[in-house]
């Protein structure tokens, strides 16, 4: 299943400091207090503490919570499962799912999965994996059972539509080829769409590939698209980077308290592509990803369109300690070439910093220091501390409609999602459920108002919602699209739903419309590779 980017380090540092702390005696005292209070405690408790859980679930991650929410204690067990995940990153049931707090539904299977050769299908909820069930589960619990249970055997319990009683199934993971470019086609002649959902070891020669598919340096334009690119291997996304910066230009730097700053550049001898550029992002683009964007919009070489960045840009490095267990431990933070800092502040209270949540207003700009203000190759005023914030701040499609509150929540709630798994598509033979009003479409369809009318019964009946008169009408574009995207997924698969979103995206849209900008900029790093420009 394809739930989470596994947990990587970015950059392999030292597995102990350069050099030795100028004194002990302060980590000697703290030591003794600890022992101190540990032996008093053992002793005098009312209940004897557990010893293992005092230190490995206390003590060393109470130790840790001041730092920063990515620096973690791994014990033998927790350590050891880490390991097996790098080993077995590409491992998994081929499934694509929606995850909801209780509820995990299947929105897709790849072909020749272990999940397709199961018989799962679109519509399918999972309510139990392993004897767990998930209806008491939240989102972070969902999100850890799900990538551990990936990796070895799993029992699921699967309720099918249009069937009474629900199945057991059995599932064994596979090696899987999920290309992290996974869409690309043409906007307009000559205008090129690639998205990038992750950044592994083949992603940096998979787009070189996919740009020179879609007519390499003939092409006039290409919108390359990050939105909810959680990063992935650093080297390869600034490897990507590389493929439309001229030799020599800075990609990034790497600075920490005990380890000497790295600064890395695109090697000499290289040739880049000089086409016009855009690169879409969203509150999801985070990590690495966010390194390319930052490397492409301080060297001048294309426009950024979308909704700030997440904000988390670390240098991780994973050590083995004694009794088997690891740490993952931040020594380090990475900056834009113009000396951005990427990481967003860090607030222990604030819990949304842990796990990404829609803001009440997505497009807004984070508040802005003189102290944060840095200048392209091109002397335009760019701002760090937070994430990358776009050149042109514009919702992506869902809030681009901008939605009433009832919008919303019938994106929410899943209803788009569930109304779709009624839809067969024309000429498909395969059995893909035994409702008795399952209708079919074919390509190309388009979503009239007997389909309107047919929505409307289906909330009400069905769904027990209570329609809003006034903004279903207000909606109704936004729920026309909807419904054509969701069936257009369930039935074609995402790169012809993605087409179809496309043409209601404003931020693709907005992209097109902006590549005269873009070539501007082209021009402006050309002219610095030529020697006519300073940072």
């Amino acid at each position: 299943m394809r739930i989470l980017a596994p947990l990587l380090a970015l950059l392999a540092l030292p597995a102990a400091p350069q050099t030795p702390p100028p004194s002990t005696q302060d980590l000697e005292e703290a030591v003794r207090r600890f022992v101190a209070v540990l032996a008093t405690a053992m002793d005098n408790a009312a209940e004897r503490p557990d010893l293992d859980a005092a230190i490995y679930r206390g003590a060393i991650p109470a130790m840790l919570r001041p730092l920063d929410p990515h620096s973690v204690f791994f014990d033998r067990e927790q350590f050891e499962q880490l390991r097996e995940m790098e080993r077995s990153v590409t491992k998994g049931f081929g499934t694509i799912v929606s995850i909801l707090p209780g509820r995990v539904i299947i929105l897709q299977t790849m072909p020749g999965s272990p999940s397709q050769k199961a018989g799962l299908a679109p519509g399918d909820e999972i309510l139990a994996i392993n004897n767990i069930p998930l209806a008491f589960l939240d989102l972070d619990q969902l999100i850890q059972l799900l990538s551990y249970s990936r990796q070895r055997e799993a029992q699921l319990l699967v309720r099918r539509q249009g069937e009474a009683r629900p199945v057991q199934l059995t599932l064994s993971p596979a090696e899987l080829d999920s290309p992290s470019v996974d869409r690309s086609f043409l906007l307009e002649p000559d205008i090129g769409y690639i998205r990038i959902s992750s950044f592994d070891a083949k992603t940096a020669g998979a787009l070189r590939e996919t740009v020179q598919k879609l007519g390499g340096e003939r092409l006039r334009g290409l919108v390359l698209d990050l939105r909810d690119n959680q990063g992935g291997v650093v080297q390869s996304a600034v490897a990507a980077a590389a493929l439309f910066l001229e030799p020599g230009s800075v990609l990034f730097s790497a600075r920490g308290r005990n380890t000497p700053v790295e600064e890395v550049k695109v090697p000499e001898g290289f040739t880049p592509y000089r086409f016009k550029l855009a690169v879409l992002v969203n509150g999801r683009t985070a990590s690495a990803a966010e390194l390319f964007t930052g490397a492409i919009q301080d060297n001048d070489r294309g426009a950024v369109l979308g909704e700030p960045t997440f904000g988390k840009a670390l240098v991780q490095s994973i050590y083995r300690i004694s009794m088997g267990a690891g740490l993952a431990l931040t020594t380090g933070r990475y900056y834009t070439p113009s000396g951005r800092l990427i990481q967003r502040p860090w607030d222990p209270s604030f819990d949304e910093y842990l796990t990404y949540t829609l803001r009440l207003d997505p497009t807004s700009a984070r508040a802005r220091s003189e102290a944060d203000l840095r200048y392209t190759d091109a002397g335009r005023k760019v701002y760090g501390g937070g994430g990358i914030e776009p050149d042109h701040i514009v919702p992506g499609p869902v809030e681009g409609f901008n939605p009433t509150r009832f919008g919303r929540e019938l994106y929410a709630r899943q209803v788009f999602d569930n109304y779709a798994q009624k839809f067969s598509a024309e000429g498909d033979t395969r059995i893909v459920g035994q409702a008795k009003d399952r209708r079919y479409v074919r390509r190309g369809f388009e979503v009239d108002d007997a389909m309107i009318a047919d929505f409307r019964r289906f909330l009400e009946r069905e769904q027990r919602i209570r329609i809003d008169e006034q903004a279903f009408a207000k909606d109704l574009e936004f729920i026309r699209t909807m419904i054509k995207y969701r069936i257009d997924f369930a039935l074609f698969g995402i790169e012809e739903a993605r087409r179809t979103l496309i043409a209601k995206d404003p931020q693709t849209q907005l992209a097109i419309s902006l590549f005269p900008e873009a070539e501007r900029l082209t021009a402006l790093a050309r002219a610095r590779a030529n020697g006519g420009g300073q940072r």
